[in-house]
């Protein structure tokens, strides 16, 4: 477990429920500045990690399972399938991942239009542009599986390790892990090693998109 992966899955987790860092930690009781950026570092630089107490306390205020944020962190999943009883519902359109490749279902900033879309119930998420793709395929196996439903949000934010959707200039839609983005150049891992790695100019790619469910 590391230091930048717990405040990933707080990120995350904020994300899903429409609020900032500080809005979460407000919501949880707490000083508004407790998950603020600049209180992740000591001022020597040493890594400052959340406490347990506040941690409990988020996951009360937002419902989220412990073994949710623990997969979370892991960057599998945000929500639990099975959850308690205090998230809601909502339908959002869902394609099967082979599909998305094909005009007419995104916008050019990567969110869906079209009527070619149908329809899944699945735990609410914050963004109201989210969508869900059904896996096709075995590259990401055994994190995502061929059938498997996984939930993009386009306005998560996304760091390194993050399992994520992209789409190329030449219409290919892939389901990947963010290995490495630099000012030039996105790197993406497949989680099977049968599969190869792809490395993308930054003008290659249209969009890209954090997963932030999945259907396990």
């Amino acid at each position: 477990m590391k230091h930048e992966d717990i405040w990933r899955a707080l990120d995350t987790l904020a994300a899903e429920h429409g609020l900032s860092a500080s809005g979460l930690a407000k919501r949880a009781g707490l000083d508004p500045t407790t998950f603020n950026p600049s209180k992740r570092r000591m001022p020597d630089g040493r890594a400052r990690w959340p406490g347990t107490e506040s941690l409990a306390k988020v996951l009360d205020a937002t419902g989220a399972s412990l073994e949710a944020f623990t997969a979370l962190i892991a960057g599998a999943r945000a929500l639990a399938s099975g959850g308690s009883g205090r998230q809601s519902q909502r339908r959002i359109p869902l394609i099967g991942l082979a599909q998305a490749g094909g005009e007419g279902f995104f916008d050019d900033g990567g969110y869906p239009v079209g009527g070619g879309w149908d329809e899944v119930t699945l735990p609410d998420i914050a963004d109201p542009n989210a969508y869900a793709l059904e896996i096709s395929g075995d590259s990401m196996d055994p994190v995502f599986r061929d059938g498997d439903i996984v939930v993009v949000s386009p306005s998560a934010p996304i760091r390194r390790g993050d399992r994520v959707i992209a789409r190329t200039t030449g219409g290919e839609v892939m389901a990947k892990q963010l290995a490495r983005r630099s000012a030039r150049r996105i790197d993406l891992r497949s989680v099977n090693p049968a599969y190869p790695n792809y490395s993308f100019d930054l003008t290659e790619v249209t969009w890209l998109h954090r997963i932030v469910w999945a259907s396990q």
